[in-house]
C-alpha cells in the first residue's frame, strides 16, 4: 500500500467523508429497490415517482465518480504514485457504472403511469445488478484509500470538490 507522509491539516477526516457519502447512496438505493418491490406487489408509488427518484439517484452517483475523477484521485496519484493502478481501477469501475446507468435510464424513460409488470422486473433486475456492482467498487475504494484521502492536507480541497457530493446529504 502506501505510507501517508503526515496527518494532514484538516478537520475533518476525508476518509470517513466518503464511507458517509457510500452509505447515503446505499441507503438512497435500497430505497429505490424497497420502492420498486413495493410498486411491483401493487402497494407503491406510481412509476412516474419512482422514475423521479431513481433519475435524482443517478445524478447523485455520477456527480460523486465524476468529483472522484477530476478532483481526489489526480490529488492521491500526485500525492501517491504507488497507488495510481488502485486509482486507474476505480476510474475503470467508474466508466462502468455510468454505462449501467445510461441503460437504466433508457429502461425508466419506457415505464409509463400503467403498470407493466415486465417492465418493471427488467428495471429491477439493472438495479440488483447496479447494487452488486456498487458494493464491490465503495468496499474496495473505502479499503485501499480511505487512509489516504485522511492524509491530504486541507489545500487540497473539500470533501464536496474532491469527492463530488457533500456528506451527509439527502436527496
Amino acid at each position: 500500500m502506501f505510507t501517508p507522509t503526515g496527518s494532514g491539516d484538516r478537520l475533518g477526516a476525508l476518509g470517513g467523508e466518503l464511507v458517509e457519502i457510500h452509505s447515503w447512496l446505499r441507503a438512497e438505493l435500497k430505497r429505490i429497490r424497497l420502492d420498486l418491490d413495493a410498486y411491483l406487489d401493487g402497494r407503491g408509488d406510481r412509476p412516474r415517482e419512482l422514475r423521479a427518484h431513481c433519475l435524482a439517484f443517478c445524478s447523485a452517483l455520477t456527480r460523486h465518480h465524476t468529483g472522484e475523477d477530476t478532483g481526489a484521485f489526480p490529488r492521491l496519484a500526485e500525492r501517491f504514485p504507488e497507488i495510481r493502478p488502485v486509482l486507474a481501477k476505480m476510474e475503470e469501475d467508474h466508466r462502468l457504472v455510468s454505462s449501467l446507468l445510461r441503460n437504466l435510464e433508457e429502461l425508466l424513460d419506457g415505464i409509463t403511469d400503467e403498470p407493466d409488470e415486465a417492465e418493471a422486473r427488467r428495471v429491477k433486475g439493472e438495479l440488483d445488478g447496479l447494487t452488486a456492482i456498487l458494493e464491490s467498487h465503495f468496499s474496495f475504494e473505502e479499503r485501499r484509500i480511505a487512509e489516504a484521502l485522511d492524509s491530504l492536507p486541507a489545500e487540497a480541497g473539500t470533501a464536496e470538490s474532491l469527492l463530488g457530493v457533500p456528506p451527509g446529504r439527502d436527496a
